[in-house]
């Protein structure tokens, strides 16, 4: 958590400071430094107690000072100092899509901006898109900004929000008499974005366990402690409530808090029509007497079905197929074979390809795609054509040592705005996949661009299609349902990018493109060993679309992996 709020504070810091017209290197030192903070899988405490916050990628002696001083004092002078210098409700602003320090400071010099409710006004009465190199289109993307930014409000990504969990978890299970815990509501469901946070514990000792969870040293505010359920505010403004239940309710109390509101509406419908009530404590028949509660399978059972899986639990047509027997065999993650999308050393990434390779190992892996991106991604060191081969040349003396596990040699090739690729097909055809992405340009003919990928004969998958970023951007301007169709038509894959930020494909998307036969490749994106963990968060998006193992390439052998060449 501490990794979050300083990359939160070093983020602001380089937006107060863009805002002010201060030089770039300046403000490009904290964003990287934010960006190494959230990404690396290291706790910043345990590298501070070890004198190794130098070793953080991107901090040199001056932010370290800063880290220091936060993680012995829990202040920031910077920090305090930058953001004192601009009005709070500006400082507010300039997390909006489309709206970047620099047109922000615009508004502020010649229209007045303070806060929010002035940005509406301007927005409204086109006084904004009266300001030197502004327009319609550009005030109508941070009308759209704000929209998302309060969509979002309050929601925690998946991934932030598992870790969390967790840590809890981990703490909680070693106090006497725990015996089931598991997480509930919408990130057991592996949804994207979760609220609150549920998490139940089978207990006959709920007010000790209770006074132990409040007094954890992540809890920030305690709202509620008593002998059945705590709720706490943690790091970061997360509430997490936690429930004792007793052993014989716990199965009904799991299936209960999982939800979703709208799959428990038609359990307790369907209950209702066998003469049964159901609830958080149990099964009960129609004289009141209960039944039993103690598993979630035992009561589905006995509610004519087999156990639904938590992915599933959206009122999607689940229930009909289970009252089938019709459930799809959901893809798990000791299905997967490989990762098929990492960044190394060679372009932005922090590590090399044989520390990579380790990990997928470790992992229980088979292969693994290095996809560094290509020369047209300058900011991320993209590989030239000559550096290209170089790398295939050196992941080819890596696999010669190995056995049973093979490195393959890949790109993040980028799709031009013109549709062709950056690099040409005589070299990308002595790799073992091509992936394409769209990383410029986003309102410029991304659907022709996509389509054009899929239909070049040695693109193997379509990196992150929409291009979204999960409460910070919508994404590109594409017909993404016509884009599924050449995908279809052609044997492209489209990627499930697991990096928490993204999920891209949505769920709802790869859905989508199951149900027209289109494969999925799961790629964590990992530019470090621990981002590769991430797998799991694709998978969830995996299983949310219903998807099987038979849907997902990363399930298949090497050899019968390729889907066009």
């Amino acid at each position: 958590m501490k990794n979050r709020q300083i990359a939160d504070m070093f983020e602001r810091i380089a937006d107060v400071l863009e805002f002010q017209g201060e030089m770039p290197f300046k403000i490009n030192a904290y964003r990287r430094a934010a960006r190494a903070l959230v990404d690396m899988p290291t706790d910043i405490e345990t590298l501070w107690k070890e004198g190794r916050l130098r070793n953080v990628p991107g901090v040199g002696e001056a932010l370290a000072k800063k880290m220091d001083e936060f993680l012995r004092t829990g202040r920031m002078s910077k920090f305090e100092e930058a953001t004192g210098s601009v009005p709070s409700g500006l400082i507010d602003l300039l997390g909006i899509q489309s709206l970047g320090p620099k047109t922000l400071a615009l508004a502020h010099k010649k229209l007045g901006i303070q806060n929010i409710t002035d940005l509406k006004r301007v927005v409204e009465d086109g006084s904004l898109t009266a300001l030197p190199g502004m327009g319609p289109k550009k005030v109508e993307n941070i009308r759209k900004g704000m929209e998302l930014r309060e969509k979002s409000a309050g929601c925690v990504p998946l991934g932030r929000a598992l870790n969390l969990v967790e840590e809890i978890v981990h703490r909680l299970k070693k106090h006497p008499g725990v015996g089931r815990m598991d997480p509930a509501g919408s990130l057991r469901r592996m949804r994207e974005t979760v609220g609150d946070i549920d998490i139940l514990a089978e207990t006959k000792s709920g007010e000790s366990l209770i006074r132990t969870f409040v007094s954890l040293p992540m809890v920030t505010r305690v709202l509620a402690a008593g002998s059945t359920k705590g709720s706490v505010l943690v790091e970061g403004g997360i509430q997490v409530d936690l429930r004792a239940v007793d052993s014989d309710s716990y199965g009904a109390a799991l299936q209960y808090f999982t939800g979703s509101k709208e799959h428990n509406v038609r359990i307790r419908e369907l209950a209702k029509k066998r003469g049964l009530k159901v609830n958080e404590y149990g099964l009960f028949d129609r004289n009141e007497k209960r039944l039993g509660g103690r598993t979630e399978e035992w009561l589905y059972e006995r509610l004519g079905m087999p156990w639904i899986p938590p992915e599933l639990r959206e009122d999607n047509g689940e229930i009909e197929n289970a009252l089938e027997n019709k459930l799809p065999d959901l893809v798990a993650l000791r299905d997967v074979l490989g990762d098929l999308h990492v960044h190394t050393e060679w372009s932005d990434g922090r590590a090399s390809i044989g520390i990579m390779a380790q990990k997928a190992k470790a992992l229980g892996y088979r292969y693994l795609a290095v996809c560094d991106h290509s020369q047209s991604a300058g900011y991320a060191n993209g590989l030239t054509p000559e550096r290209l081969e170089e790398q295939v040349r050196e992941i080819g003396r890596i696999n010669r040592g190995g056995k049973g596990f093979r490195v393959l040699a890949g790109t993040e090739v980028d799709i031009r705005t013109d549709g062709t690729l950056d690099f040409p097909d005589t070299l990308l055809s002595k790799l073992d996949i091509v992936v394409a992405a769209v990383h410029s340009g986003f309102k410029k003919r991304v659907t022709e661009r996509l389509i054009s990928a899929a239909n070049h004969p040695l693109v193997d998958v379509l990196a992150h299609p929409t291009g979204r970023l999960i409460s910070k951007r919508e994404g590109y301007e594409v017909n993404i349902e016509a884009v599924m169709k050449a995908c279809a038509e052609t044997g492209t894959a489209m990627e499930i990018n697991a990096w928490f930020e993204r999920l891209d494909l949505s769920d709802v998307h790869a859905r989508r493109a199951g149900d027209m036969g289109v494969k999925l490749a799961i790629g964590t994106d990992a530019h470090e060993p621990g981002h590769m963990d991430a797998m799991r968060l694709g998978i969830g998006v995996a299983r949310r679309a219903w998807l099987e193992k038979g849907d997902v390439l990363n399930c298949r052998s090497w050899e019968k992996r390729k889907p066009k060449h």
